[in-house]
C-alpha cells in the first residue's frame, strides 16, 4: 500500500463495542501519518449470529476494508470463508485476523504471535521448562501454541472440562511432537508445586468475572505469573502473586502485542510498540477515570 491509501479495518464479534483495539490501531496509523478507520462490528448489537459471517466478510470485501480482525465466536467459524491460511494460524487451528488481498482471503492469528512478543518481552529469561496453563478455551489455545514455541518442555493444561483440556492437549502434543497433557483442577495443587510458571487463560478476574481461578497460596516465589486478562490490568490473582515473591506479567502486553501484529500485516510498516503501550495505557486510564466503580468488558 501507498503512505496515500487510507484504510478500513473492523472487529467482529460479540460484545466488541467497548474494545481498545480500535482506538489503538487508530492511534498508531496517526503517529504513522496513515489514515486509518476502525469499527467494531458487534453481532450482538446488530443482531446477528456466526451464521451472519459469510455475509459481512462478503459485504466487508466489497466494500473495500483491508481486514478484520475477528473474535468469539467467530475464530474457527471463519476459517472455511478464507482461501488461505498463515502457517502459525493453521497450527492453531483459529484464525483473529483476515487480510483482503489480490490473491484472496487469507487468515492469521495474531492472538498467538501477541502473546510469544508478550512474554520475550515483559518476563525475558522466564524458565519455561515446566508450565500450567489454566484454561482450555480460544484463547487457551493460541497461547498454548505460543508457550510450545517459546520452548516449553513440559506444558500441562488444566480445565474444569478436563475432556476439553485433553482433547487439545493431544491437538498440541501431534502437532509440536511435545510433552503436553491435559487435566481438571483436582491436579493443579501437584502440577503447580513443580513448575516453573502458570498463565491465567480464563474469563476469571474480569471486571465482570472477579475473583481468584485458582488458591494463590499454591504458589512459589520462584514462580512466573501471567495472566491475560487485561481489564483490570491488575488482577486479584497478579496481586497475590507478587504479594508472595512472583514476577508478574499482565494481559495489556498481549493486547498490544496482538494489535502490533496486525498493524504491521495490515500496513506493512513497523509499529512503535512502546507508543503503542503508552496509548494502550491512557485508554485504560481513561476508562478508570470514566468509570472508576463501573463493572466494564
Amino acid at each position: 500500500m501507498t503512505m496515500g491509501h487510507a484504510y478500513a479495518m473492523g472487529l467482529i464479534g460479540d460484545g466488541v463495542l467497548p474494545s481498545l483495539t480500535p482506538p489503538m490501531q487508530m492511534a498508531e496509523a496517526r503517529a504513522h501519518g496513515l489514515t486509518l478507520v476502525y469499527r467494531p462490528l458487534a453481532l450482538d448489537a446488530l443482531g446477528l449470529t456466526v451464521e451472519a459471517l459469510p455475509e459481512m466478510l462478503d459485504w466487508a470485501e466489497r466494500l473495500g476494508f483491508d481486514a478484520l480482525n475477528i473474535t468469539h465466536p467467530c475464530k474457527i467459524a471463519v476459517i472455511p470463508l478464507l482461501d488461505r491460511l498463515d502457517p502459525i494460524a493453521a497450527s492453531v487451528g483459529a484464525v483473529n485476523t483476515v487480510r483482503f488481498t489480490a490473491e484472496g482471503r487469507v487468515g492469521y492469528n495474531t492472538d498467538t504471535t501477541g502473546f510469544e512478543r508478550a512474554m520475550r518481552e515483559g518476563l525475558p529469561g522466564a524458565p519455561v521448562e515446566r508450565v500450567v496453563q489454566v484454561g482450555a478455551g480460544g484463547a487457551g489455545s493460541a497461547v498454548a501454541d505460543a508457550l510450545l514455541r517459546l520452548g516449553a518442555g513440559e506444558l500441562t493444561i488444566i480445565d474444569v472440562d478436563t475432556a476439553r483440556a485433553t482433547a487439545l492437549a493431544a491437538e498440541l502434543a501431534a502437532r509440536h511432537g511435545a510433552q503436553v497433557r491435559g487435566s481438571g483442577p483436582g491436579d493443579l495443587p501437584d502440577v503447580l508445586a513443580r513448575a516453573d510458571g502458570v498463565v491465567q487463560c480464563t474469563p476469571i478476574g474480569m471486571h465482570q468475572h472477579p475473583g481468584l481461578p485458582f488458591d494463590p497460596e499454591l504458589l512459589l516465589p520462584t514462580q512466573w505469573v501471567a495472566d491475560i486478562v487485561y481489564r483490570p490490568l491488575d488482577t486479584a490473582l497478579l496481586t497475590a502473586a507478587r504479594e508472595r515473591g512472583c514476577r508478574t506479567l499482565h494481559g495489556g502486553r498481549m493486547a498490544v502485542g496482538q494489535a502490533a501484529d496486525t498493524f504491521r500485516l495490515v500496513t506493512g510498516l513497523e509499529p512503535n510498540l512502546e507508543r503503542m503501550h503508552q496509548q494502550f495505557q491512557r485508554l485504560i486510564d481513561d476508562e478508570e477515570a470514566q468509570h472508576p466503580t463501573k463493572e466494564r468488558s
